[in-house]
């Protein structure tokens, strides 16, 4: 208890917990503002419209009226697209090409092109959903059309053009917003750097004071010392995830009060991870380099950026003992898709092992310590008796 009162005094004199709520909050704030809008809802896309035929003002008005797509500017003549394209006032350029409708009053297919500029791919997501839309319902108004003309009724039309049709819905991130993938990893990360470096810190700090073992040689004495550092960080996470949703809209279905005992065994995880890796340094600052075994491998392999399932299998498995890895899977489960707490019985599991296995190692190293430093007393006692 003295230990856990003595480093509580150490935190609340120190700066980082100033660093622990104000940089997750300020990271929260701009990058959720910066991503807010990440949407692209309207392209911007250009149509070479080489028929110049009311029929393709007529498709070129439909292009235009696509929610995820604007046309900026229609040229009668073919241009290089690499022009069309080079100053990024558009990222597709669509050709339509001569005799179009001719051949559609005669019955025969043609060939519409689109060029699109994949240096952004992100950009081109709605552009492929806009052409298809407007195609397939094209396609399927002339073909109507034509079997209305031969005495076919509606109905019989559309089972013989379009016998299956599909309803698709976008689940728990409907938008393809940003702000539950990076912006909330981002928000993660800095609390991460921040708290590892913290814990990190107090071994070699404690060494360097010579009050590694002034409460005993227990492991229980440093280990208790990781209790400010996760409950700050629990805080200050929920905190950020709160002004996350109220800034940038983010989708957090699952209750505060709930969601407070995964977050708790994160950061009790972490802290106990950064204890682990930062006991041996000579230095409280050689400490952060020591951590970037931590935050490098958690920004690439958890799913900040990409998916895990995107990984190879042994890149899945490097995940496994990092913290963060178990900590965005239950915000996936339990904060988007609204999961009960006793779903993720998995990813707690491995927060509690992580928590046991650095535990374990943090005792395993204080004991060796210790034992050095007691057989090097009773020989120093020895040198003096002699």
């Amino acid at each position: 208890m003295k230990s856990l009162i003595e480093e509580w005094k150490y935190v609340t004199s120190s700066k980082y917990i100033v660093a622990i709520f104000v940089a997750p909050l300020i990271a929260a704030i701009f990058f959720g503002l910066m991503f807010s809008k990440n949407q692209i809802t309207q392209s911007p896309v250009v149509v070479i419209d080489e028929d110049h035929s009311a029929y393709s003002r007529q498709l070129t008005a439909k292009l235009n009226a696509s929610q995820y797509m604007k046309v900026t500017n229609v040229f009668p003549n073919r241009m290089d697209p690499e022009t069309l394209l080079a100053n990024e006032r558009a990222v597709a350029v669509i050709v339509l090409p001569a005799q179009l409708e001719l051949r559609k009053l005669q019955g025969l297919s043609s060939n519409i092109g689109i060029l699109m500029d994949n240096s952004m791919p992100s950009g081109l997501t709605g552009v492929r959903t806009a052409i298809q839309e407007v195609i397939t319902t094209e396609n399927m108004t002339i073909s109507m059309t034509r079997l209305a003309q031969q005495g076919v009724d509606a109905d019989t039309s559309k089972g013989l053009i379009a016998p299956l049709s599909l309803q698709q819905r976008m689940l728990f991130n409907p938008t393809t917003t940003l702000i539950g993938t990076m912006v909330i990893g981002f928000v993660n990360i800095v609390a991460l750097m921040m708290t590892s470096g913290a814990a990190g810190a107090v071994a070699p700090r404690l060494r360097k004071e010579g009050r590694l073992f002034a409460n005993g040689t227990s492991p229980l004495q440093l280990w208790v010392r990781s209790v400010p550092y996760a409950v700050l960080t629990t805080i200050s996470l929920l905190l950020s995830y709160g002004l996350l949703k109220q800034v940038g809209g983010l989708r957090f279905e699952a209750a505060p009060y709930l969601f407070v005992i995964p977050l708790l065994l994160y950061s009790f995880a972490l802290s106990l991870v950064g204890m682990l890796l930062g006991y041996s340094a000579k230095d409280p600052s050689k400490v952060g380099s020591r951590m970037s075994v931590v935050i490098y491998p958690s920004f690439l392999v958890t799913g900040i950026q990409l998916s895990p399932l995107a990984l190879p299998l042994f890149f899945q498995v490097t995940a496994w003992p990092l913290p963060m890895n178990w900590l965005n899977r239950i915000v996936r489960g339990m904060a988007y898709r609204g999961g009960e707490l006793s779903a993720y019985g998995l990813e707690m599991g491995a927060l509690l092992i992580l928590i046991g296995v650095a535990s374990l190692f943090i005792g395993l190293l204080i004991l060796g310590e210790a034992r050095k430093s007691n057989t090097s007393r009773v020989e120093q006692l020895a040198l003096v008796n002699e």
